[in-house]
């Protein structure tokens, strides 16, 4: 169901991307934060054995990969260990150039494991965060600049799942969420309520540069998010956006001061968290609540006029999968309920393109990623859909599988090749 509450057209932005060699995916949803890549001659199947190289993995992890000036940054666990490592390839011949090790932990979590945030790279240095709360700063050449823990300075980190939020790395800062419960599920205890926060630090040194307090009335579970960071570009300002613990926030990138707040749920409960980052377009912001209750699309604060739901869609909302944004239409992946169902919308008003079913055994975690004319999708238990991108019609382009399960990475695109990240290999597949 989509509920139209306004239709006003928007004014267009401009995308922020980040300043590295084009075609680069170097952050976990790529150039534009929107899951998109401007990249043409990419593959309409995916096939594993002719891809154009394949590096050997030492183990699982949900860590999508990212590819900046030649080179591939991706964390795993090893295998029969409790190790977490760094691991740097040749982008051209997947050659392994460097892999460290970064720390070692016995924690266990549900259908989670330490090395689900995905690092970020500025064409120089490559940050590498771990659900352990260890941040670690390497440049290309394998040298650690600096090193920090983020349970260590600022207590447990109070996720049910394990933390699992990547950072943002823009304009020479590196944006860190910290949305929690306020008491932990495991040792370590805490001495009173938990804060939850956004940090700034500096990529070159690893200080801190500022520290954000993020209060709520969420509870419980509701406190909790593992979403990402993402920068929105208005009215002359750069804004770093973030949504969990039932509000959307934008802090300002210098000061960390809180810009607006929207409180998306207000029934309050339990469990409210939430998984899929915000995604923008159009001068919108597309954000998801709690658990398939819907995807809106918010309209920012402007002047004295508060930041309003223009309309929303319940019927195939996500639970874990973030919007694509891609030539100007909205793409949504429920890869949990109704058969695992994709849907097109129109950004501003919300009307239905297509809606398709993509099917499959396993739960479609992976978020969409999109070039070509092209949507690239992968879920846990192996199986890969290509879709035809646009308004037209629910085209399915290939379907198929690999047996090297699981898999929680999304894909990632960058010069004319496909990054598919598996339990036991990094895979370049090109047309």
């Amino acid at each position: 169901m989509i509920r139209r509450l306004n239709s006003a057209a928007v004014p267009l932005i401009l995308c922020l991307a980040v300043a590295v060699q084009a075609g680069d995916w170097a952050q976990w949803r790529g150039p534009y934060f929107n899951g998109a890549s401007d990249e043409t001659d990419l593959p309409d199947h995916l096939d594993f054995e002719k891809a154009a190289w394949v590096a050997p993995l030492p183990g699982p992890s949900g860590a999508t990969a990212v590819i900046s000036n030649g080179r591939v940054f991706v964390s795993s666990m090893v295998s029969g260990r409790d190790e977490f490592v760094a691991i740097c390839l040749d982008e051209k011949t997947g050659e392994r150039l460097w892999q460290k090790t970064v720390g070692s932990d016995d924690r266990r979590y549900p259908r989670n494991n330490l090395c689900s945030p995905s690092p970020v790279a500025d064409g120089e240095k490559a940050v590498f965060t771990y659900g352990t709360g260890h941040i670690t700063c390497f440049d290309y050449a394998g040298k650690q600049l600096w090193a920090r823990n983020l349970e260590t300075e600022f207590g447990n980190l109070a996720l049910q799942f394990g933390y699992s939020n990547s950072p943002l790395l823009l304009d020479g800062r590196l944006y860190v969420i910290v949305l929690r419960r306020d008491r932990p599920y495991r040792e370590p205890p805490a001495d009173g309520p938990l804060d939850s926060f956004m940090l700034a630090v500096d990529p070159n040194t690893g200080e801190t540069l500022w520290k954000q307090d993020r209060p709520t009335n969420a509870f419980d579970e509701g406190f909790e998010t593992y979403s990402t960071p993402i920068p929105f570009a208005r009215e002359g300002r750069t804004e770093v956006l973030n949504t969990g613990a039932d509000f959307i926030t934008a802090n300002d990138p210098v000061s960390g001061r809180e810009l607006w707040r929207f409180e998306y749920w207000t029934r309050k409960i339990r469990d409210s968290r939430v998984i899929p980052s915000l995604v923008t377009g159009d001068g919108l912001i597309f954000g998801t609540r709690h658990k398939n209750q819907g995807l809106f699309a918010l309209q920012p604060p402007k002047g004295e006029e508060p930041a309003r739901i223009l309309w929303e869609f319940r019927d195939a909302a996500p639970d874990c999968c973030t919007p694509l944004f891609y030539k100007g239409r909205l793409y949504v992946l429920d890869g949990m309920r109704n058969g695992k169902v994709v849907t097109c919308l129109e950004p501003g008003t919300g009307r239905q393109f297509w809606q398709g079913v993509i099917g499959g055994r396993g739960p479609w975690r992976a978020s969409l990623a999109a070039g070509d004319d092209k949507l690239y999708a992968i879920n846990e238990t192996g199986e890969t859909v290509v879709l035809q991108a646009g308004d037209q019609e629910f085209k399915v382009l290939y379907s198929g599988k690999t047996d090297q399960t699981p898999i929680q990475s999304s894909i990632a695109i960058a010069n004319k090749r496909l990054f598919i990240r598996t339990a036991q290999n990094l895979y370049a597949i090109t047309e």
